[in-house]
């Protein structure tokens, strides 16, 4: 946060520096909130429908 607001020598460097820092922690924690969970979910139903698929095949082979 220091880069984002600081002033003096070199601070246009440091502003440019620090508000690409903050932008990137925001951007990726928002992502990271929706999207993960997301993916969890698709990726689970994903697998689960092979899974039953796969369980009812060997269920029905042994009876």
């Amino acid at each position: 946060m220091p880069l984002v607001i600081s002033s003096g020598a070199g601070s246009g460097a440091q502003n440019a520096v620090g508000t690409g820092v903050m932008g990137g922690m925001v951007t990726a924690t928002i992502l990271a909130i929706f999207f993960v969970p997301v993916f969890f979910v698709v990726v689970r139903r994903r697998f689960s429908k092979k899974s039953e698929d796969i369980e009812h095949s060997h269920q029905v082979e042994h009876h």
